[in-house]
């Protein structure tokens, strides 16, 4: 061996040689077993599968949107400084942002707010509202301590004429401060009386200095907006269906014509899907060049559905594992597919048949509120593309707030140099260097946000709290606060019931 020939050589003593060999052994076998590369609280060995179908380690933390200082309940109708509409555009996550964005907006303008609106005929291609999407009872009701929801504008009668109050139309700055609506938005409010903002998406801040106002936006996505009955009612079945046979996992498999084409991904396509991809992002995007290797190895592109299978894979997950797998229609069809149904046979999707069987015209909004819904509920959730607003963002958000349930987030940039090799022939150790990428992430535990991840996607502190905190700020407010607040809320509505009930008897003695 080569010790013994280093030690005959330097004649080392004996001690100094049991020294050494174990030396190398042991380094041997540290880089040549994945069993012991260490990542935080995980170990890259065959039993973290096992540990990553339970939730992440919380740390004392749980999820609390609930005020921790003094929240006066909502204007009265008197009291109220106008009606403030909004259009929601986008898909079902932007929606729910600007959904929160347009309650914490009221609240700030202490405005009453018109049931938002949602722009689905010209992304769904459907007639679908909030109506038919939500549960417009429980919407109003979790908010009732926080914001005024009344159906529609008022009407108002003029010169003997009763008509609605026009809303006064305003553009909103992108990402606009808190004081554009304390100061702009307010002063058209107090002067129209109803203000329309539209388009609304990504039209409030998400960093805002007030922690009520972030816990505010908490309880309108996590607590307020809840799904109508009937996709509740599906997704349940879809998901007990799922879990009946054991643990399963959710894929958001972003690899679609829209996003390809925004990307500028288009190298790995034959020329025909190419020129579709160009005449796409010709259509709906702003004109620039985009070089497909430079976008690879910044992160840029979606990743394929090989590619997924091949992270799964090399994480330990066999071809038994259960994936639901919620997308839009597949771009390259089954050609792309079939590599990744290879190695997972397992798929389903909410076309799946039983009780959880969606009906052939359900249509575009409520099928993404079924794959949001069986994706928040999955045991692993694993997304593939991420973005402002983005559904796997918003999802990733939700499910850290619904009990740091494990996400599996690939870090695309760190592993395009390992598919990038793939492409061009040189795949020698491929899955023992995704691993040691795939395994130095959070799997869904609480961590600091960080510039650009988006509040939406990771609401802690703000929307945490801890039971035996050291810092007073992360201490748990009591179990009762809406006890309290409802409290608050009944005393006010008893004063105005009674000043209401002084007024009339004065005008009856008149």
């Amino acid at each position: 061996m080569r010790s013994e020939t280093l030690l005959r050589r330097h004649r080392a003593p004996a001690r100094l040689w049991v020294a050494v060999a174990a030396l190398v052994t042991g380094t041997i076998w540290l880089w040549s077993s994945s069993s012991v590369v260490l990542f935080g609280a995980y170990r890259v060995q065959d039993f973290v599968v096992n540990e990553l179908w339970r939730t992440a380690d919380s740390n004392g933390w749980r999820a609390s949107s609930a005020p921790r200082t003094y929240w006066p309940p909502p204007p009265t109708e008197s009291e109220s400084n106008g009606y403030l509409r909004v259009r929601c555009n986008g898909g079902l996550s932007q929606q729910r942002s600007a959904i929160c964005n347009a309650v914490v907006a009221a609240r700030i303008m202490n405005a009453t707010l018109v049931l938002p609106e949602l722009d689905t005929n010209s992304f769904w291609h459907d007639e679908s509202g909030f109506v038919d999407t939500y549960d417009v009872p429980h919407f109003i009701k979790t908010l009732k301590y926080d914001v005024r929801i009344v159906m529609s504008v008022p009407k108002i009668t003029t010169h003997g004429k009763t008509k609605k109050l026009r809303a006064y139309k305003i553009e909103p700055p992108r990402d606009a401060p808190v004081t554009w609506y304390r100061t702009t938005a307010l002063e058209k409010l107090r002067k129209y009386g109803a203000i329309y903002l539209t388009p609304f998406s990504h039209r409030l801040a998400e960093e805002i200095d007030d922690p009520e106002l972030q816990r505010l936006r908490c309880r309108v996505n996590y607590h307020a907006l809840q799904f109508k009955p009937n996709i509740m009612k599906t997704s349940s079945d879809i998901v007990n269906k799922l879990r009946s046979e054991g643990h399963f996992m959710s894929i958001h498999l972003r690899f679609e014509l829209d996003m390809l084409a925004y990307a500028g991904c288009i190298d790995i396509f034959a020329p025909k899907e190419q020129e579709i991809l160009l005449k796409y992002r010709e259509e709906n995007f702003a004109n620039k060049t985009l070089v497909y290797r430079k976008r690879r190895l910044i992160g840029k592109c979606p990743l394929t559905p090989e590619e997924v299978g091949l992270i799964i894979r090399a994480m330990g997950f066999d071809n038994t594992t259960r994936i639901y797998l919620a997308s839009g229609k597949l771009f390259g069809g089954e050609r792309f597919m079939k590599p990744f149904r290879a190695m997972f046979p397992r798929l389903e999707n909410n076309s799946m048949v039983g009780s959880g069987k969606l009906e052939e015209d359900t249509r575009g909004l409520a099928r993404a509120a079924v794959d949001y819904m069986v994706c928040l509920l999955s045991d692993i959730f694993i997304p593939t593309y991420d973005g402002p607003s983005n559904f796997a963002n918003n999802l990733m958000g939700h499910r850290l707030y619904y009990g740091f349930r494990t996400t599996i987030t690939p870090n695309r940039k760190a592993l395009a140099p390992i598919f990038m090799d793939m492409e061009e022939g040189h795949a020698s150790g491929y899955e023992e260097r995704i691993r040691l990428v795939m395994f130095n992430t959070h799997f869904g535990a609480p961590h600091k946000r960080i510039h650009p991840e988006s509040f939406y996607t990771n609401s802690w502190p703000e929307c945490f709290c801890q039971m035996n905190a050291r810092n007073q700020a992360d201490r748990c407010p009591p179990d009762n606060v809406n006890d309290v607040l409802e409290s608050q809320f009944q005393n006010k509505e008893d004063v105005e019931a009674e000043a209401t009930g002084r007024t009339d008897s004065t005008s009856q003695v008149k």
